[in-house]
């Protein structure tokens, strides 16, 4: 992942002009990378490796919901929506 989608990600997500690394932010990062790992894994079945980052991305976003839905369910009805 480029560091103009990354740029657009953040731009996307940030809560005010200098937010670098909320939640929201964070999660949308997650989630990019998990499409393209996604994408990598269906022509490369055999790749071990990269499944286990996988479900590992796909552990951590998932405690990074949790804990945006503990501390601010607007913020993160907004996020899922």
């Amino acid at each position: 992942m480029d560091s103009s989608v990354k740029a657009e990600i953040k731009q996307e997500y940030q809560q005010h002009e200098k937010d670098t690394g909320s939640v929201e932010i964070q999660v949308g990062l997650l989630s990019k990378r998990i499409q393209s790992l996604t994408a990598h894994l269906q022509s490369h079945k055999g790749d071990h490796n990269s499944r286990r980052g996988l479900i590992v991305m796909v552990s951590k976003r998932r405690r990074l919901l949790d804990y945006l839905r503990d501390r601010d369910f607007t913020r993160y009805q907004t996020l899922i929506g």
